[in-house]
């Protein structure tokens, strides 16, 4: 059977369910994405994702298309467009087209959740800050999906010097969220915020005190389920700091996790990846 089957089978499917009168429509929509989004997270075998994502891409955009104001919507589609970029692509351009696209997804859906914040990326720094100052909580949600999409963008081109010049902003609009909404994703954010503060080598402006107690936290506020905190504590921090004893303790445990967790396996399957990886290449390393 064509692998390619499945997808177009989705795809159809959607398209003849988007012909429906317009409320069967936007309950239809909201159901699809979190149905999908849910069968996407809980998914253990990467490889299926990777192969069906584009589809499923393809259906968000079509869904945003004929519903442009809705937040929700762009803040998932961001979202997916940055974890597919930045987690199954590995041709650099290719990476940087599709995290850009997640980008302008992340800016449209803060701009639907707020009027204010509109453009608010091209403003000079101060003024950025100001107009994050204006957020409410109920904007913490798309905000956190505009930061995540940019720091996706920024990630994928990484030898760019004005793309690494927004970082600052980019951190600016997570803390935000972690202000506007403690509750909100939170370990999620700390574990970015830790990962932020260690990209760069502490010589080049890396926090490292801070990103040890972003990434301690997010270990605290996950329970341990999600794996990826521990594999980028590894990555970022041990790593860089040539803490070998801290990056392998992380590492094996990670290992030795289960990585089936509602909403946390595809995610735990890839972190265990990576920690394999990380682990098999340290002796190179340090």
């Amino acid at each position: 059977m064509n692998p390619a089957f499945f997808p177009r089978i989705l795809l159809l499917l959607t398209l003849a369910l988007l012909s429906a009168c317009a409320t069967v429509v936007d309950n239809a929509t909201s159901q699809l994405t979190d149905q999908l989004g849910t069968a996407i997270l809980n998914q253990n075998d990467p490889e299926t994702v990777r192969d069906g994502a584009p589809a499923f891409l393809l259906v968000l955009d079509s869904l945003a298309a004929g519903d442009s104001k809705n937040p929700e919507l762009l803040a998932t589609t961001a979202e997916l467009y940055a974890a597919y970029g930045t987690l199954f692509v590995t041709e650099p351009e290719r990476a940087a087209r599709l995290t850009e696209r997640a980008f302008d997804y992340g800016q449209q859906a803060l701009c639907a959740s707020n009027g204010a914040t509109c453009g608010a990326q091209d403003l000079r720094y101060q003024e950025f800050l100001d107009t994050l100052d204006q957020l409410t909580k109920a904007d913490a949600p798309a905000l956190y999906s505009y930061s995540l999409a940019w720091l996706a963008q920024i990630q994928s081109n990484a030898g760019d010097m004005s793309a690494l010049s927004k970082l600052p902003r980019a951190k600016a609009a997570l803390e935000r969220v972690a202000t506007l909404d403690p509750d909100f994703r939170s370990a999620d954010v700390a574990r970015y915020l830790g990962v932020v503060a260690t990209i760069r080598p502490p010589a080049l402006g890396g926090d490292f005190p801070a990103g040890k107690a972003y990434f301690e936290r997010a270990l605290e506020l996950s329970g341990g389920k999600d794996l990826s905190v521990p594999v980028d504590y590894a990555r970022y921090y041990a790593r860089t700091l040539y803490d070998r004893e801290l990056h392998d303790q992380l590492l094996e445990a990670a290992l030795a996790a289960d990585p089936v967790a509602p909403g946390l396996t595809l995610m735990n399957t890839l972190a265990q990846r990576n920690a394999r990886e990380l682990l098999d290449g340290a002796d190179d390393h340090f």
